[in-house]
This record gives C-alpha cells, structure tokens and sequence, in this order.
C-alpha cells in the first residue's frame, strides 16, 4: 500500500460520502412523493428518477456536462455567483456519483416508507397526534432502517462509479481518480497487474462490506430479501 494508493482510496471514500450526504434528502423526499403522493405526472417522475440507471453512465456524464459545465447554464451560474466550479474537481465527481446513486437511494427509501402500515399512523392520528408527530415518533422510525439500507446501498454504487465521472471531471491525480478511475489508468499501463489487483481487492471488500449492511438492514425494515436493490 504505497502513499497514492492510499489517496486514491481516502478520495473515492470522500466522493462517495459526499454524494450520499448531498443526496440523502433529495432521494427521501422523492421516495416520500412516490409512495404516498397522488398527482399528475407520477409515473414520469417515476422514470425519470430511475433514467440514470438504464441511461449509458457516459451520456449521464455528458449531461451534467452540458448543465454544470462552466458554460453550462447552472455551472456559469454557481461560478458567478457562488465562486464554485465542479468541472475537473472532486466535488464535480461527487456530483457525478450522486446522480447516479440517486435511483437506487430512492428504490429503497421507497418501499421502507411503503412497508409502514398506515393503520399505525391512523391510530397515532386518532389520539390526537398531529401529522408532524405521527410521521416523527411512527414513521421515520419504522422508516429509518430501509432509509439507512437505501444509503448505504448509494454509498457502494457511488465507490463503482466510472463512467459519468471519467466523462464530467476526467482523470485528474488526487483530485478526480477514484479507484475504478485508477483501475482503468493501471490497466492502459503493461506489467501494472499488481496495482489493478490491489484496488480491485479493496474495491470489491468496500462494495460487498457496503452490501452487505443494506441487506442486513433491508431485513431489519422488513422489505424483504433482495427487493431493495431493483
């Protein structure tokens, strides 16, 4: 384990931890709209949320190049105004990493707030709770295993992510090479299988240890075996 290696493993935990926590309450609040919000254009925002995950991660990548480039609309707006560029910085692959783990944050999230039995939450409401109350002393509670599952789960995703990351802020030393980033750098190198061996080992233990505690918390919310994931 040499100095970069390390840097490379210290950034992609960053990146990832960045993107769930940037992504937990936009996946919550689109999980709650999804299982209990009755309006027009359900089912759009439906497929819309899970696009990232049937979309190549490249096109993905090439869109929020489009939007937060710096001549992008939103990107020449957060440099104007905010002094904040993503492109060819962590923080643009940590965008990357959360627009594609969103779907998955929100598959999960989703069906723990739809394993709440609402006859609970009628209960709590007939005894004079209001609705703030029941969602915080019934709700979030039952909720919060399957939301911690849905957030774990974004956290391995966001480890894998390559494509709309190498595609946004490229391959940029201690700032943007993640380990698949480096991966597929060692791998354009001949006699550089030591190297690609390491970062797959760790990150295939950070995937599976990742996985592993969402199903662990999945079955904890109930959910079921395997039906948080797709």
């Amino acid at each position: 384990m040499t100095p970069e290696l390390w840097s490379i493993i210290l950034l992609s935990l960053k990146v990832s931890g960045v993107a769930v926590l940037l992504t937990m309450p936009v996946a919550f609040g689109l999980a709650w709209l999804l299982a209990r919000g009755r309006f027009p254009g359900k089912v759009l925002l439906d497929a819309l949320v899970h696009l990232p995950l049937v979309l190549p991660p490249v096109v993905t990548g090439w869109l929020l190049l489009i939007a937060f480039g710096n001549n992008g609309p939103v990107g020449r707006w957060l440099t104007d105004w905010f002094g904040v560029t993503l492109m060819f910085r962590w923080t643009g692959a940590a965008l990357a990493a959360a627009v594609m783990a969103l779907p998955l944050m929100v598959r999960a999230m989703r069906l723990s707030i739809e394993a709440v039995d609402p006859k609970l939450e009628g209960a709590a409401r007939t005894l004079g709770a209001s609705p703030l109350r029941t969602f915080f002393s019934i709700t979030l509670p039952l909720a919060t295993p399957g939301l911690l599952a849905g957030a774990v789960l974004g956290f391995a995703r966001s480890i894998g992510e390559f494509g709309a990351t190498i595609t946004f802020v490229s391959n940029i030393p201690g700032e943007t090479r993640t380990i698949p980033i480096a991966i597929y750098g060692a791998l354009q190198i001949p006699g550089n299988d030591a190297e690609v061996t390491k970062l797959a080992i760790i990150a295939v233990l950070l995937s599976l240890g990742a996985l592993l505690i969402s199903e662990i918390l999945a079955r904890r919310s109930g959910l079921g075996r395997g039906s948080h994931v797709l």
